[in-house]
C-alpha cells in the first residue's frame, strides 16, 4: 500500500514525472471503510431515523391514528443513506475540513479490498459501476419476469392487483435510474480521463461519492416493497403520489438520492473534459465517445436538478401537509408532471447519447475506415442536448392543459429528430462500402442502430397529436420506449463492455459465448417487444394485468421471448465469470488494433495512466490512410505548450 505525496498535476501542467511513493502504515482490517462498515452505518442510521420520527410525530395524533408515519419512514430512509455514506467514508475529507483538521492522506488499497472501498482511482470507480449497474438491470430483469408471468395468460392470477401494480413501478424506476448511469458510470468514469490524456479525474472524491450515493438510492427503492410498494409506476405522478403508502416515501427518497448522485457525476465530467485535455486536444480531436458525454453531462447537471427539486415538494406534501401537488388546497397536480418530465425527457437523451458514442468507437475500428462527418456527429450530440429541453409536453397531450400548446411541442419533438437523424447517418456513413470484421463488439454495434431505427420511427408517429392520443398508455408506447432505450442503449452498452473489459480487466472474454449471447439477446429482444407495437395497436393499455382473450398468443410470444432474452444475460454473466475468476486469460495490449488513446497505457493501466502527460497529435479515427501521423508523443511535454496551456 502507498500513500500519494504529490498529487497529480493538471494534465494543461505538463507534469513530467510519476508521482512519488512513500510507504504507507497498513491499517488494521477491523479499522478499514468497507462495504460492511456502510451496511452497518445504514442500518443505524435507519434505527435511528426511524425513532427520531416516532418521537415527533408522537405530538401529532392524527398521524399516530392514521397507522403510517411518513415522517419516520422519511427520515429513517433519508439517515440510512446517510449513514451508509459515513460508513463508507464518504464525508470524512469534508467533516474534516469542517472541524479544522487537515484530512488524512488518501490511501490506495491494493488488491480485491479496493473494490470495496471509497476509491478515488477512476478505474476502480468505473469497475465499482460495472458491478452495480449490472445489479440493477439484474434486479429490474427479475421483476420484468414476474410481469410477463403474470400476462400469460388473460385472466388468472399469479399476483393480486396491488403486487402487481408494486412489481411494475419497481421495474420501470429500477432500469430508469439504471439506465441514466448505465454508461457514464462504467465507460464515462473509466474512459474519459484516458480519452483525454488526463491522469485522474477532476474531481475524484466526488466522483467515488457519485458511485456510492447512487448504490444507496438502489437499495433505498428496493425497501418500497415490504412496504407495499408505490402505486404510481415509475413517474410518480400525483395525486396518487399525496394519496400512496409508505413505499411512496422510498421512490421519492431513492429519487432524490440518484439525483444527487447523477448531478455529481455530470458536473465532474464536464469539468474534467474541458479542463483535463492533454496539450494538443483542441476540440476537432476529441473522441466522439467524449463528445457523447460532455453532452450528457450537461443534461444531467442542468436537467436533474429539476426531478430532486420536485422529490423534495413531494416529500414535504407527505410530511409537512404542504400542497405542492394537492389541488385541494391550492396546489397542481400538473406541476409534478411538468417537473418531472422537464427532467425526464432529457433523461431519455441521458440514455441514448452515450450509446451513439461508444458505437463512433467501435465502427472505425471494425471497418478501418475514419468516422464518416466526425463534426456532424458532434454538432449532432448537442443540438440533441439543447433541444431535448424543449420537448417535454408531448408526455402531457393527454393531460387537459392548454390545447393550444400541442402544435408548438409536437413541432419542437420532430425537430429532434433531425440532430438524431445526423448521428445516425454518421453510423451509415461509416459502415458505406466497409470490409467489416464482425467481431463480438461490432455485432452489438450494428444492431443497435437496427432496433433504434425501429423505434426511432415509431417515436415520429407518437409525437404526432393525433396519434399520441390514439396510443397514449398503450403497450405501443412501451415498445417505444424499449426500441429506443434498451434495443439502443443497452446493446450499446454490451458492445462497449465487450470492447473495452479486455483494457479494463486485462482479460480476455470467450468470443464464442459472446456470439452465443449477442444472436440470443437480439433475436429474443425482438421476440419479446416487436409483438408489444401490436397489442398496444389493438388496444391493451399497460400496468393492466387483465386483458382480452383475442391478445393472449401476441401476449404468449412476448413472454416466452422476455424469458429467453433473460437467459441471454446469463450467458453473458457466465462469461464474465469463467473469464475474469475462474479460468483468467490475460488480455493483448490492444487486442482490436486501436488507435484509441486509451489503448496507448500499458494493461493493467497504471495508477495515474501516463508517466508522462501525452501530446495529442491527430484524431484517433485516421484508419487505413496512407502517411496518418500516430496520435499522441508520450515524450516530454514542450515547454511552449505547456505555456499555451
Amino acid at each position: 500500500m502507498t500513500i500519494d505525496v504529490q498529487e497529480p498535476m493538471s494534465s494543461q501542467g505538463g507534469a513530467e514525472f510519476p508521482p512519488v511513493k512513500v510507504p504507507a502504515r497498513q491499517k488494521p482490517a477491523w479499522m478499514r471503510l468497507t462495504v460492511g462498515t456502510a451496511a452497518i452505518g445504514a442500518v443505524v442510521g435507519y434505527l435511528f431515523g426511524h425513532f427520531l420520527g416516532n418521537l415527533i410525530a408522537a405530538d401529532y395524533p392524527n398521524v399516530a391514528s392514521s397507522g403510517q408515519n411518513d415522517i419516520a419512514i422519511v427520515l429513517a430512509l433519508s439517515l440510512g443513506a446517510l449513514g451508509w455514506l459515513l460508513g463508507i467514508g464518504a464525508l470524512n475529507y469534508p467533516l474534516a475540513k469542517i472541524v479544522g483538521r487537515r484530512p488524512a492522506p488518501r490511501e490506495h488499497e491494493s488488491g480485491w479490498i479496493r473494490y470495496f472501498t471509497y476509491s478515488t482511482d477512476h478505474k476502480v470507480v468505473g469497475l465499482q459501476y460495472v458491478v452495480g449497474v449490472l445489479m440493477f438491470l439484474f434486479t429490474g430483469g427479475l421483476m420484468a419476469m414476474a410481469i410477463r408471468t403474470e400476462l400469460l395468460t388473460p385472466t388468472s392470477r399469479v399476483f393480486g392487483p396491488g403486487a402487481y401494480i408494486a412489481i411494475v413501478g419497481e421495474h420501470g424506476t429500477i432500469m430508469m435510474m439504471m439506465a441514466s448511469s448505465v454508461v457514464v458510470g462504467p465507460l464515462g468514469n473509466w474512459l474519459v480521463p484516458l480519452m483525454i490524456g488526463s491522469r485522474r479525474m477532476a474531481f475524484p472524491r466526488i466522483e467515488a461519492f457519485s458511485f456510492w450515493v447512487f448504490t444507496a438510492g438502489y437499495l433505498v427503492i428496493l425497501t418500497a416493497l415490504p412496504m407495499g410498494g408505490f402505486p404510481t409506476g415509475w413517474t410518480g405522478y400525483a395525486p396518487l403520489q399525496t394519496e400512496a403508502g409508505g413505499g411512496m416515501d422510498s421512490y421519492l427518497v431513492g429519487f432524490a438520492l440518484i439525483g444527487i448522485g447523477m448531478i455529481a457525476a455530470g458536473f465532474n465530467l464536464a469539468v474534467t473534459i474541458i479542463n483535463y485535455r492533454a496539450p494538443g486536444m483542441t476540440w476537432s480531436r476529441v473522441p466522439i465517445f467524449v463528445w457523447s458525454v460532455l453532452a450528457t453531462a450537461a443534461l444531467l447537471t442542468l436537467a436533474t436538478p429539476t426531478l430532486v427539486v420536485a422529490g423534495l415538494f413531494g416529500i414535504l406534501d407527505r410530511t409537512a401537509q404542504t400542497a405542492f401537488f394537492v389541488n385541494e388546497h391550492g396546489g397542481s397536480a400538473f406541476l409534478w408532471q411538468n417537473l418531472f418530465w422537464f427532467f425526464g425527457h432529457p433523461e431519455v437523451y441521458i440514455m441514448a447519447l452515450p450509446g451513439f458514442g461508444i458505437v463512433g468507437e467501435i465502427l472505425p475500428v471494425f471497418t478501418r475506415k475514419p468516422l464518416f462527418a466526425y463534426r456532424v456527429a458532434a454538432a449532432g450530440m448537442l443540438g440533441v442536448a439543447l433541444l431535448s429541453f424543449f420537448v417535454w409536453q408531448h408526455h402531457l397531450f393527454q393531460s387537459g392543459i392548454n390545447p393550444d400548446m400541442r402544435p408548438l411541442f409536437m413541432l419542437t419533438t420532430e425537430l429532434i429528430s433531425i440532430p438524431t437523424g445526423f448521428i445516425f447517418l454518421v453510423g451509415l456513413g461509416t459502415l458505406w462500402k466497409a470490409k467489416i470484421r464482425f467481431e463480438v463488439p461490432m455485432l452489438f454495434a450494428m444492431a443497435m442502430y437496427f432496433n433504434f431505427l425501429i423505434g426511432g420511427i415509431s417515436g415520429v408517429f407518437l409525437s404526432d397529436v393525433p396519434v399520441n392520443v390514439t396510443v397514449h398508455g398503450s403497450f405501443f408506447v412501451m415498445a417505444h420506449f424499449h426500441y429506443t432505450i434498451m434495443g439502443g442503449l443497452i446493446f450499446a452498452f454490451f458492445g462497449g463492455l465487450y470492447y473495452w473489459l479486455p483494457k479494463m480487466t486485462g482479460k480476455t472474454l470467450n468470443k464464442r459465448l459472446g456470439q452465443i449471447h449477442f444472436w440470443m439477446m437480439f433475436v429474443f429482444f425482438n421476440v419479446t417487444f416487436f409483438p408489444l407495437f401490436l397489442v398496444g395497436l389493438m388496444g391493451q393499455p399497460r400496468r393492466v394485468f387483465e386483458y382480452a382473450s383475442n391478445l393472449q398468443t401476441l401476449n404468449d410470444i412476448s413472454s416466452v421471448g422476455a424469458f429467453l432474452l433473460g437467459t441471454s444475460f446469463l450467458v453473458f454473466v457466465a462469461n464474465f465469470a469463467w473469464c475474469i475468476f475462474i479460468d483468467p486469460k490475460p488480455a493483448p495490449a490492444n487486442p482490436w488494433d486501436s488507435r484509441g488513446l486509451e489503448w496507448q497505457t500499458p494493461t493493467p493501466v497504471p495508477p495515474y495512466n501516463f508517466e508522462r502527460i501525452p501530446v495529442i497529435l491527430d484524431d484517433p479515427y485516421h484508419y487505413s490512410e496512407a502517411g496518418a501521423s500516430p496520435v499522441a508523443d508520450f515524450g516530454p511535454v514542450p515547454s511552449e505548450l505547456v505555456e499555451q496551456s
